[in-house]
């Protein structure tokens, strides 16, 4: 599929623009890989450790529907990964964000449908399903807008999915580079917000490779959910400084105890597959699409109603021995 292809990643010098690149560049032979972002440096740093001939770095910002446009040109595959994701910046900067998420969203949904870009997969949050924080609701907000582009397209075969998932661990901003900085800083104890608190969590190499299957997998419309484990904030409190003395400092404004991926509401739209869920367009688009068969030929069942995969009732865990285990790959990376 991708192959001499030309592929777009908007945010694509953040954490997970860089492991998708690296791995597209190990495992494929693209056309183009183009990297769309408003950061001079960072492009100016990334693009010193790609240089792969087939790459090409585009300043500018998701909320210029005329520069995506101009981006887009001939593009075959778009990963929508910009976005403004810190909590408490979104809370206090709320406009700020909805430019980005929300208006942002639907100027790569249009540039997309000028270009006739053949797929495009916008990443989404765990935080987007049952949004307590103006970030989850940015993101859900988005993540509608790219299912119903899918009514949008009229003849033109584009096809617009969303991939949800929760935390990735190492990623730049996630609280494991957190812990560290402030033992490296010669911190006495570690804060956690609640030792209950639970989280989803996935390697950037797993949700990398969980956007490609769903290029493969998607026919437009569907939200991607992969099973993936779960693990207590005290657990991986333990994995990061198993000999320091925790500190509690309660939830933080904005924060949930356990994070949701598939609502109950949404139980009668989700269909569980072999290592992952689908949840279906609550719309009806023009056109008939049997979801319970992927476009792999995987086939699925719905669950019962009344179902929600969430984090505390999670039936995969991991405890702080297996995260250890994994951050020692992770660090090799």
């Amino acid at each position: 599929m991708f192959e001499k292809a030309n592929i777009l990643i908007t945010g694509g010098t953040g954490s997970f623009g860089k492991a998708f690149i690296r791995h597209i560049l190990k495992n494929f032979s693209p056309n183009k890989v183009i990297v769309y972002s408003r950061d001079e440096l960072k492009q100016y740093e990334m693009a010193q450790e790609f240089t792969d001939p087939c790459m090409r770095f585009f300043i500018g910002d998701v909320r210029d529907g005329e520069r995506l446009f101009r981006a887009m040109h001939e593009v075959d595959f778009v990963v929508h990964a910009a976005a403004l994701k810190h909590v408490p910046i979104a809370e206090y900067n709320p406009m700020e964000c909805i430019k980005t998420n929300v208006f942002g969203a639907q100027n790569v949904i249009d540039a997309a449908l000028k270009s006739k870009v053949k797929k495009v997969i916008a990443l989404s949050t765990d935080k987007a399903a049952c949004p307590v924080n103006l970030y989850g609701a940015s993101k859900l907000a988005s993540d509608k807008l790219f299912v119903a582009a899918n009514n949008m397209r009229g003849k033109n075969p584009i096809q617009f999915s969303v991939v949800r998932y929760g935390n990735v661990l190492g990623s730049r901003g996630s609280i494991i580079p957190h812990f560290r900085k402030l033992m490296e800083n010669g911190a006495t104890s570690i804060p956690i917000t609640d030792p209950e608190m639970t989280r989803f969590w996935i390697t950037l190499q797993e949700g990398v490779e969980f956007v490609l299957n769903s290029f493969k997998r998607m026919q437009g419309g569907e939200t991607f959910v992969p099973k993936i484990p779960s693990m207590t904030i005290e657990e991986m409190a333990k994995a990061i400084a198993p000999d320091m003395p925790h500190d509690v400092i309660g939830i933080r404004p904005g924060e949930k105890m356990h994070e949701t991926m598939c609502p109950e509401d949404d139980s009668h739209l989700t269909i569980e597959f072999e290592d992952h869920y689908v949840i279906k367009p609550s719309i009806v688009f023009y056109k008939e699409v049997d979801y319970l068969t992927n476009s792999c030929d995987e086939k699925g069942h719905m669950v019962e109603r009344g179902f929600e995969y969430n984090s505390k009732n999670n039936s995969c865990w991991m405890n702080a021995e297996q995260l250890s285990e994994k951050l020692k790959i992770i660090d090799i990376q």
